[in-house]
């Protein structure tokens, strides 16, 4: 997600955790954000804002109990969710009227389909009209994803009138949520304005009581600096309540979304992450601009942790006092949450991870591995450094493997130990991390 711009924020940020975090620093980092963001296609006015308020910010008194890299960092993060949304997206579940209006080529139908997929799931009764009388083929992708998620659909194939369409569908649709895709064009004109507000009027005036209308603009993440009057226009003709960010799985960068969001005044509700029905998620401020700037969803990672990692063992092993056995039943969970490296590129430690060879144990090894400890005594298991080359014969031997597998073992609980004690708590405290280690009881 975002690879291009996560990346270079990660750097700047990276930097900062190595250095002192004094004024020079500081200016240094906010030297690298401009270059990132503008590089990511975020509107230059935009960029000095964001960056003229977190110097503002930086420079302010440092909270008790944080550290300046700490505190730095986290004014960062805020400033870039106070333009994306600094809480997770408002999605009501209630009955409404969903219009969705973006360019070509930004993803409105196959949305369509994946927040009617997603109010179904939630319990209503969605239905998909098609109001697109432009895009070629745009009746038929939408009818065909309606069948495929089993919901009501609505259109007039070959009517060049999308308010007839959608005041005919009105007239007997009677679905909890009625989500009406619009045409696109290759730019905003006087065409298309025309054509989305008689829509949204039509829309409106068949509202009854209690019901909502939502006008959401679908914007694609690699949109680049056409966002801004995109957004501006947009938002002028209807009042952009919503934005939904497509196409977070493909793109290298995604600076449009910020402006569009800073534009319109409306935040992020959606995001999409591939293109399948399901590849729909609520937005989430944490896990968005964790990403954004390099420091993955760490919450929702120890949430999955939590569920498969024997928490007293955990502390064991982030202070780098393990056996091989804790060792092992660590590396089983988290293989149930994801590959050691993700693990730990979501915590920001990519880097570190990268410096340590056979990250990731394929299955077929963890079950060698578990019939290798298996054939160690007591005191081996406890003390893996008295395995000689005779001790490492007899356990080769006992359990099936070679002896270079069982060489392999042995080098790989060497090499976490010593990594974890290169990562002990103090270390990542004073790099600006020591939240994931308090999650886990420790100071």
């Amino acid at each position: 997600m975002l690879k291009g711009l996560s990346s270079k924020l990660r750097e700047s940020l990276e930097k900062l955790a190595r250095g002192n975090a004094d004024k020079e620093a500081v200016e240094e980092l906010l030297r690298d954000i401009q270059r990132s963001l503008i590089s990511a296609d975020v509107d230059v006015g935009l960029v000095l804002e964001l960056t003229e308020s977190i110097r503002r910010r930086a420079s302010e008194g440092i909270p008790p109990g944080v550290t300046r890299k700490e505190h730095v960092i986290k004014t960062v993060y805020e400033e870039l969710a106070r333009i994306m949304g600094e809480k997770k997206g408002d999605v009501q579940i209630g009955r409404k009227k969903v219009l969705l209006v973006g360019l070509y080529a930004s993803g409105k139908t196959s949305t369509a389909a994946k927040l009617a997929f997603f109010y179904k799931k939630h319990g209503l009764r969605p239905a998909l009209v098609a109001c697109d009388t432009v895009r070629p083929a745009a009746y038929e992708q939408l009818q065909q994803l309606a069948a495929k998620i089993e919901v009501p659909f609505s259109g007039e194939k070959g009517e060049k009138n999308p308010e007839k369409i959608l005041g005919n569908a009105l007239n007997h649709l009677r679905e909890d949520v009625i989500i009406i895709d619009s045409s696109g064009r290759n730019a905003l004109d006087a065409g298309l304005i025309g054509e989305i507000k008689g829509i949204n009027e039509t829309a409106k005036k068949s509202l009854r009581e209690g019901e909502m209308m939502e006008k959401v603009l679908v914007i694609p993440a690699d949109i680049g600096q056409a966002a801004k009057a995109q957004a501006s226009s947009f938002h002028d003709a209807l009042g952009i309540t919503d934005v939904i960010v497509t196409k977070l799985d493909a793109t290298a960068k995604g600076g449009g979304a910020l402006t569009a969001c800073h534009q319109t005044g409306a935040k992020v509700k959606f995001i999409t992450t591939g293109e399948g029905v399901e590849d729909l998620e609520a937005y989430n401020p944490e896990k968005f601009v964790g990403n954004l700037i390099g420091f993955a969803d760490i919450e929702t990672l120890l949430e999955k942790a939590r569920a498969n990692l024997d928490e007293d063992k955990a502390k064991k092993i982030v202070k780098g006092d393990f056996d091989i056995e804790d060792f092992y039943s660590q590396i089983e969970g988290v293989s149930r949450v994801g590959s050691l490296s993700q693990l730990m590129d979501s915590m920001g430690l990519g880097k570190m991870a990268s410096k340590v060879p056979d990250m990731d144990v394929q299955e077929s090894k963890m079950k060698k591995w578990k019939y290798i400890i298996q054939s160690m005594n007591r005191e081996e298991k406890a003390s893996p450094e008295t395995i000689n080359p005779s001790r490492v014969r007899r356990i080769a031997k006992g359990s099936g493997c070679a002896e270079s597998e069982v060489r392999e073992l042995l080098n790989n609980y060497q090499k976490s130990k010593k990594m974890m004690k290169m990562i002990s708590p103090g270390k990542l405290k004073r790099s600006g991390l020591s939240g994931l280690f308090r999650q886990f009881g420790m100071k």
